[in-house]
């Protein structure tokens, strides 16, 4: 079965009532989190602005004598975001920083976030498909609550030491969606193949079958990471994710333990 193959199956997998039902759960935990977050990030932000002190001095001169006024003003909070929306050109700066900045933020954390969520579910969905479809194939698995969180702690410390590495290259055109991508779907493909198949193969089993599907694993991530980027499609499908990518190792151990049956 090719990839195209695997692909539409899991989508119909996906429209089972028990998939739909754990489809709605990365969706609703991911919204609790980012609100959360949200509002004290906000706090934590407004907080950090502080005092802004403008001093401005004008020198004029009457009746040939020089006047010297200075004016000091102390800005506050948001009085800060005010002073910079009150000039045209400033305004236009702190609007663009903002949104574009703001809107990465958002769309990286949302994906990071939901990563971190259907790990938790990943057990749960890949037994119902077992159920669905791989009957015959025994669930192994070999994770364990701390390999999970020291792997996902490297490769989140990885990620974010590739954001600051890339830093130079955030300003060269075409460049820099690279740049601003290759670390997220670096943690992206490290945490989706590792939570799929530590659940359900052996560890030399994991090996093999990455070793043997290297580049195409690396071209499925990078497929479901394009998904991953449509605003608000993360929260949705990543049991899609997890069934699609699920499906290919169920696929790929029957093929791996086939001879051993014979």
């Amino acid at each position: 079965m090719n990839d195209i193959d695997i692909f539409k199956n899991s989508l119909k997998d996906l429209l089972s009532a028990k998939m739909l039902k754990f489809s709605l759960l990365p969706f609703l935990i991911s919204m609790v989190v980012l609100y959360t977050l949200f509002f004290v990030v906000a706090g934590i932000g407004l907080d950090s602005l502080g005092t802004l002190a403008i001093e401005s001095t004008q020198t004029t001169m009457q009746n040939g004598v020089e006047h010297t006024d200075s004016l000091t003003a102390m800005l506050q909070g948001s009085a800060i975001i005010q002073f910079l929306m009150h000039y045209t050109f400033t305004s236009w700066i702190a609007s663009f920083l903002i949104y574009t900045v703001g809107s990465f933020l958002v769309l990286y954390l949302s994906i990071f976030v939901a990563i971190i969520v259907v790990g938790f579910l990943t057990p749960y969905i890949l037994k119902e498909l077992q159920k669905m479809h791989y009957a015959d194939i025994e669930m192994v698995g070999y994770s364990n609550l701390v390999e999970s969180l020291l792997l996902m702690l490297k490769w989140a410390f990885t990620m974010m030491l590739l954001f600051f590495l890339f830093i130079p290259l955030y300003f060269i055109p075409v460049l820099n969606i690279i740049a601003f991508n290759f670390p997220l779907y670096y943690f992206f493909h490290k945490m989706m193949h590792y939570d799929i198949g530590s659940t359900i193969l052996t560890r030399e089993e994991h090996r093999e079958i990455r070793n043997r599907n290297a580049n195409r694993f690396r071209l499925q991530s990078l497929l479901l990471y394009f998904i991953s980027l449509i605003p608000f499609a993360v929260f949705f499908a990543t049991v899609f994710f997890v069934i699609y990518l699920g499906n290919t190792y169920f696929l790929e151990l029957k093929k791996l333990r086939t001879p051993q049956l014979d």
